[in-house]
């Protein structure tokens, strides 16, 4: 790089390419600002932290309490042992590090790339599945689910052998796409304390709640199921749309 003396003599930069980097780095955070705006634009369901940055766009809190969009309307035990009853949910895409005022519990997890799923079996999930957040899409459901430690003592592609080859989940997805739409998110990945290792959330419509309801019955009767240790079904609807 050229310099040029100052008065003192030292060697500094050229003032003009010193601008250019200056004009470089404001672009550049721009273009972040733009981008981050874009994320939260296709993450609508949920809230922005204060200020509306998202620290982690892939990072979802879920709050059970008093507030909240989605009105509770049943949490069940499958498996083991429930979660307290509240009133509302209140879904944020950030970390919340102490449980809110009136909250009775707070889940986190990251969605992350497919794990099981062919190329075959991932293109047709793109092609088929829908985004949430949907205006006719007034019941969700968010199903919690931790598995047991021979789950996670098998290897990949014994984990997949049960996951699809002999339990299907894929090819059960897949024959109630649109209508139900779905996003995983991952706890495991964020500590081993987490109380589950997935949250599954999904919306439809109300016309689509039976068929819903065979979908989880038909993954619940598959082999997969018997490495779930806990399991619990909340049910949520999205009032005054």
């Amino acid at each position: 790089m050229s310099t040029h003396p100052n008065a003192s003599g030292l060697d500094q930069p050229p003032p003009a390419r010193t601008m250019s980097r200056r004009r470089l780095l404001a672009a550049m955070v721009g273009s972040a600002v733009a981008v981050g705006a874009g994320v939260w634009a296709s993450r609508k369901w949920a809230k922005p932290i204060p200020g509306g940055a998202v620290m982690n766009p892939r990072l979802f809190t879920f709050v059970g309490g008093e507030t909240g969009t989605w009105s509770v309307l049943q949490i069940k035990a499958v498996v083991g042992e429930t979660l307290p009853d509240v009133k509302r949910l209140d879904i944020l895409n950030t970390t919340v590090p102490a449980l809110p005022d009136a909250a009775k519990w707070r889940l986190h997890g990251v969605t992350s790339n497919e794990r099981y799923a062919t190329r075959a079996e991932k293109d047709l999930l793109v092609a088929k599945q829908a985004a949430l957040g949907r205006p006719g899409a007034t019941h969700a459901a968010l199903i919690p689910i931790r598995k047991n430690a021979k789950w996670w003592g098998l290897t990949q592609d014994e984990r997949r052998g049960i996951f699809e080859d002999r339990s299907h989940h894929v090819k059960t997805g897949l024959k109630y796409l649109p209508a139900i739409a779905r996003r995983l998110h991952h706890c495991r990945d964020l500590g081993e304390n987490e109380p589950f290792d997935f949250l599954t959330l999904f919306d439809y419509a109300e016309a689509d709640s039976a068929a819903f309801e065979d979908m989880v019955a038909e993954l619940r009767a598959s082999e997969e199921w018997k490495f779930v240790d806990r399991e619990v079904d909340i049910r949520l609807v999205r009032e005054g749309v």
